[in-house]
């Protein structure tokens, strides 16, 4: 297994915990503000999805997102998250998120990012990527924050919050 494979099994794998752990919510679920200044699940969803999408489609592969481009209007979100040093805590609070729409806003972004994955050799992965705020790093230190680390640390924050309200947290 060469390190795209390896890449690509890792984020699947990630895609389907995330899926697995929001397939049960309701609407009450996603809607629920929690006590103190945990978001709810919804935003915490939404917030995942467009990440990815923003650093696979825009810093990546040079393009516009997906909530920008062919899916504007169509992410599920009442209105998209605010850029660097915006107010996330506000967007969070008031951020609507129909889940349907919102789900079928991560199949096309987990498409998106699969066949960037296939685009790429192993070589690839350790082109320095110059990206204003974050800094010089490797395409793949990119791809691990964007589609490995940063939706696990969600999925694990959604979980808990399912388990405060009464839900099952993650799939298994």
């Amino acid at each position: 297994m060469n390190s795209i494979e390896l890449f690509r099994n890792q984020i699947n794998v990630s895609h389907e915990i995330v899926e697995g752990t929001v397939a049960d919510l309701t609407q009450e679920l996603i809607d629920h503000k929690p006590e103190g200044t945990a978001h709810p699940i919804g935003a915490c969803y939404a917030h995942l999805l467009t990440t990815e999408d923003f650093i696979v489609n825009m810093i990546l592969r040079g393009q516009q997102p997906l909530m920008m481009g062919e899916l504007a209007g169509k992410s599920g979100m009442s209105a998209p998250p605010p850029g660097p040093g915006g107010d996330h805590a506000a967007w969070a609070a008031s951020v609507k998120v129909d889940l349907g729409q919102a789900r079928e806003y991560a199949k096309a972004v987990y498409k998106a990012t699969d066949e960037y994955l296939g685009t790429l050799s192993p070589e690839d992965l350790d082109e320095e990527v110059e990206v204003p705020g974050f800094g010089t790093h490797p395409r793949a230190y990119f791809l691990g924050i964007g589609a490995l680390i940063h939706p696990a640390n969600h999925v694990g924050e959604i979980s808990a919050l399912k388990g405060v309200q009464g839900a099952k947290g993650y799939p298994f």
